[in-house]
């Protein structure tokens, strides 16, 4: 049996292509007989801290911080923990003004976290995060891959791989906004998950 993390992070909710993409990939994995013990974070109701200097330090391992600051550190151990216990990291990443939703972003300054989820060597980081495979689903407005407008894949592509994660798939639906390009681009990026649903 396989332990799945759902990371969703679009502001759409029901309306949103990328938890649409999610849904039917992990139905379509269900429906290939595989056996997925599931947890599914919805980043747009988990209300995570934004990244300040207080945080920052604490993550470090600074002394003598305040109790709400102790809370998120707790948190953030939780969520490694659970990181590291999952075989498949599934993480719906729209793209919103050329990068990743801000709720995307809080989720990672959580947990690419120095000595428990990399620790740094005299020549590179290296990951602590091991045995995990990750697939990304993205969609676009506009048409971005390969283009310098994409922040969304090189950086998802480094954070994870910081952290040990290197078996990164993608699945675009790009062009969401381009009436000539939608249908067809929903349609492809469906069947492609239906695909990797394995």
């Amino acid at each position: 049996m396989a332990k799945v993390l759902v990371l969703k992070s679009s502001i759409m909710g029901d309306n949103s292509q990328t938890n649409r993409l999610i849904d039917a990939f992990l139905t379509q994995r269900a429906e290939n007989g595989v056996q997925d013990e599931v947890i599914i974070r919805d980043l747009t109701t988990l209300n995570l801290p934004v990244l300040d200097a207080e945080i920052f330090h604490a993550l470090r391992g600074a002394e003598n911080v305040a109790a709400p600051i102790q809370e998120i550190i707790q948190l953030s151990d939780e969520l490694i923990a659970e990181l590291k216990a999952t075989d498949l990291l599934l993480i719906g990443a729209p793209m919103y003004n050329l990068n990743v939703p801000t709720q995307l972003k809080n989720w990672f300054d959580l947990v690419a976290r120095a000595r428990h989820t990399f620790r740094y060597t005299e020549t590179y980081p290296q990951g602590l995060v091991e045995g995990v495979k990750a697939i990304v689903m993205s969609s676009r407005g506009g048409i971005h891959v390969g283009q310098a407008t994409d922040a969304v894949t090189p950086y998802l592509q480094s954070v994870l791989g910081l952290m040990g994660i290197h078996q990164v798939d993608f699945i675009y639906a790009e062009g969401l906004d381009m009436a000539a390009l939608r249908a067809d681009a929903l349609k492809d990026a469906h069947l492609k998950a239906q695909q990797i649903a394995v």
